[in-house]
């Protein structure tokens, strides 16, 4: 255990989330989603039992957004449902981001198979435990100045 850190983030978690550099994404996902595939060999650490709102929380307390990047953060739309319907999980990341002062338009709705693609393209993946359908989010990690 570490004083002020989430005890959620295992020392693989904040190994591989410290490596990250700015401008490098990484994907919650939900507990059904196809993680041994799409990580293609990238590091994938997994959160049995977290929900996709606890284990963004924890992820988003030890970076910042990448400010440079016109949607930082980004979730899977659900399929053939309007672009601005969200399940409660979503919702419930959208609010956790809206608390940390990201607006709206800073979050990309991103079609079910582009999701797939983009989360390709992640320097990492965390599988949480979230149970319920399209619970996956990415966030794009920005310059910590010290």
């Amino acid at each position: 255990m570490l004083k002020g850190i989430d005890p959620i983030l295992s020392p693989e978690l904040l190994m591989h989330l410290s490596a990250m550099g700015h401008g490098e994404w990484v994907a919650v996902v939900d507990a059904n989603f196809t993680a041994n595939y799409l990580a293609q060999g990238k590091p994938l650490v997994r959160l049995p039992g977290i929900t996709l709102e606890r284990a963004s929380q924890a992820v988003l307390s030890v970076f910042p957004l990448d400010e440079h990047v016109p949607q930082p953060a980004a979730y899977m739309r659900v399929s053939d449902m309007p672009e601005n319907h969200r399940t409660a999980a979503q919702n419930a990341v959208v609010q956790l981001l809206a608390k940390e002062g990201v607006k709206l338009d800073q979050i990309e709705p991103i079609e079910r198979f582009a999701f797939y693609d983009k989360v390709k393209t992640a320097s990492l993946i965390v599988q949480c435990g979230e149970g319920t359908a399209y619970g996956n989010a990415m966030f794009c990690k920005g310059v910590i100045l010290v």
